[in-house]
């Protein structure tokens, strides 16, 4: 089910589409390929929003910067001095975070209107980002198809080819508060990650180093516990990269008992607990739980390769599972 959800300034229309499948409701929105709430019952049967979200398109327009529930392209995450090299030749993107480049520039896919269409019990949305988009070579034709499971979880699976070599990272951007959007703060939730290493980072969250244990530090979540505050970091996931998605994640809300499950074939996660949100949501109000290759990783020969080259397919699963008691 679609619906006209708001115009953009120079007329372009933007749609929001209604998924509904094991008890568990959708809404996406065609700009941004934003994931603008999910509807799940508690125990009792009530149904709560657990994403952060706006009502309205203005809301989107006017608070970019937390990338609220968007797709992130071409590149999510951090690329150092907004620069890297490949076969030999040195690209310059768009700096839109200090010195880097950050979620695919100044106009990432999250500020892009995508086409949708309808599959089974999904969506599949598409657009080409045409050779020089923010400074990245090669047209990359993507698509990014959300469908609802039967048991009603959320599968994202990404796909792009090139036509010249290119870097891709990509990733969903949606904050969870398993009590409810706008409940409060969400550093009382227990996570549980299957990493036992991550990557350190330097005063621009820029990679630093080699990767490194987590045991005895506060970046140890391989036992759950609280998430409380103060992490915007690259977790390195135990299983490497996946030809099918593996579970790596558990977030659990003591206060509600809601739990999600993460699955996934990318070799990181990007664990954000939002300290930076302003305007009408506070700091700490939703976790993000990024599904990626690493921050930096076109400058870094030794972390997994996010090179794509012509007559190659991009393809990556995330799975995000709700349940309750």
């Amino acid at each position: 089910m679609s619906e006209l959800f708001g115009t953009l300034s120079d007329g372009t229309p933007v749609h929001r589409w209604t998924l509904e499948r094991g008890g568990v409701r959708v809404r996406v929105l065609s700009y941004g390929g934003i994931v603008q709430s999910v509807e799940v019952p508690d125990g009792a049967g009530r149904t709560t929003d657990v994403v952060l979200g706006f009502p309205e398109l203005a809301g989107y327009l006017a608070h970019p910067e937390p990338y609220l529930g968007a797709v992130i392209g071409r590149y999510a995450n951090r690329i150092a001095g907004g620069r890297f090299c490949l076969d030999g030749r040195t690209y310059a993107l768009a700096r839109n975070n200090g010195p880097n480049s950050l979620h695919g520039g100044e106009r990432g896919f999250d500020k892009r209107v995508w086409d949708v269409e309808p599959v089974a019990h999904g969506l599949r949305l598409s657009r080409v980002s045409p050779d020089g988009e923010e400074g990245f070579p090669g047209r990359l034709a993507v698509t990014v198809t959300y469908t609802l499971t039967e048991s009603g979880a959320l599968r994202i699976v990404y796909e792009a080819d090139t036509d010249a070599p290119t870097v891709v990272n990509l990733t969903q951007h949606t904050y969870w508060n398993l009590s409810g959007s706008g409940s409060g703060p969400a550093g009382t939730h227990e996570l549980r990650l299957a990493a036992s290493r991550y990557t350190p980072a330097d005063a621009d969250l820029i990679p630093a180093g080699e990767p490194a244990d987590v045991t005895g530090t506060r970046f140890d979540f391989r036992t759950a516990r609280r998430t409380g505050s103060g992490y915007d970091h690259n977790f390195v996931l135990d299983k490497g990269v996946t030809g099918a998605a593996e579970e790596v994640a558990e977030l659990y809300d003591p206060a509600s008992g809601r739990r999600l499950t993460v699955a996934t074939t990318e070799p990181g996660l990007q664990l954000y607990t939002a300290d930076h949100l302003s305007g009408p949501f506070s700091p700490g109000a939703g976790i993000a739980l990024e599904t990626q290759h690493f921050p930096d990783s076109p400058n870094r020969p030794d972390f997994p390769s996010t090179v794509l080259r012509p007559g190659e397919v991009f393809r990556s699963e995330t799975v995000y599972a709700l349940s309750t008691p």
